[in-house]
């Protein structure tokens, strides 16, 4: 009997194989993408792409609070217009540098992540979603009121961050590949945090605060610590989306742009680092696609994230977990 079952592949490892195999697919196809355009394909798909791994990272960024930490937060695009802002102030001043502008920015929303979390992390359930909301509405009229960087009607910038001193990233193919690899990195990172110590504890304070506090741990700061290591991600998107626009807007900031980002992270799966990536993919492809056949592309597209919520436990992630899933039963 025990070699029968020796014999037979594990369910589960077999399922988490597979899942690692498809996001390196995903990674796979991403890398090979810019090839379409010779194929004849539109060269525009080229930027709808980049911008969904741009919204990638945050929305990667997101679940690690979300899906590992069950913190809700509403305040969450805040962090990406500071990452932006981070870009168009620096470049306004001549500082150009992508490398320097990142750290600015990676600077600037660890201050202000450090300083609304540990007050927002005072609270819980609904309380916790309110103070959020209402810091990141905060950031976003602080940045309306900021005239001298273009105030309410945002920031244009002259041009995109240089790289070693060159102007490499004004080419699009240069700049997919950087945005690329900054995906993966964050990617990467934030899945070894999570299989970390620290991602271990995060995930049991998720599911009962009080008996990791029984035990030894202080939950608070760990929740602060990934309420930060979130932010700081947030904000290199923030750095990216303002390059790939070459605009900065307050626009960034608002609450529903944190909605959508919780969207993506419910609609690919919560606490799965992957379900960020393809929940931002299939929400901006939809919104893509629905929007080149009414300008009331919205009500379509709630419809849709309705039903995959309704009918896809766990997200697509889920769905795809559990076709998986049958086939090892098989």
């Amino acid at each position: 009997m025990s070699d029968a079952l020796s014999s037979k592949p594990n369910g589960k490892r077999l399922w988490a194989d597979r899942g690692s195999w498809g996001i390196i697919f995903v990674f796979g196809l991403f890398a090979v993408f810019p090839l379409a355009p010779l194929l004849g394909a539109d060269p525009f798909y080229l930027v709808i792409v980049t911008r969904i791994m741009i919204f990638a990272i945050a929305a990667l960024s997101l679940d690690l609070i979300l899906g590992y930490g069950a913190m809700v937060s509403f305040g969450h695009a805040a962090f990406i217009g500071i990452g932006a802002y981070a870009v168009g102030i620096a470049s306004s001043h001549g500082m150009s540098d992508l490398a320097v502008q990142i750290i600015l920015a990676s600077m600037a929303a660890t201050i202000f992540a450090l300083i609304t979390g540990a007050i927002s992390l005072r609270t819980k359930g609904v309380y916790f979603i309110m103070i959020t909301l209402a810091f990141g509405q905060m950031a976003y009229f602080f940045a309306v009121s900021l005239s001298i960087y273009g105030g309410d009607d945002g920031l244009t910038l002259q041009h995109r961050s240089t790289l070693l001193g060159q102007a490499w990233l004004e080419d699009d193919t240069v700049f997919y590949y950087m945005v690329l690899s900054l995906l993966l990195g964050s990617f990467v990172f934030a899945r070894q945090a999570v299989r970390s110590r620290f991602g271990r504890v995060l995930r049991g304070t998720r599911d009962n605060a009080m008996r990791m506090q029984a035990i030894g741990f202080e939950p608070f700061s760990y929740q602060l610590t990934a309420y930060v290591l979130a932010a700081v991600l947030a904000a290199l998107a923030g750095v990216l989306l303002a390059n790939q626009a070459e605009f900065v807007s307050p626009a960034y900031m608002t609450w529903q742009r944190s909605g959508e980002l919780i969207m993506m992270v419910v609609v690919g799966g919560m606490g799965t680092l992957s379900g960020g990536i393809l929940g931002a993919g299939v929400f901006l492809l939809v919104e893509e696609v629905l929007s080149g056949f009414s300008q009331h592309w919205k009500l379509g597209l709630g419809v849709i994230l309705i039903l995959i919520v309704l009918y896809g436990r766990g997200g697509i992630q889920g769905m795809i977990s559990n076709v998986i899933g049958k086939s090892v039963d098989r």
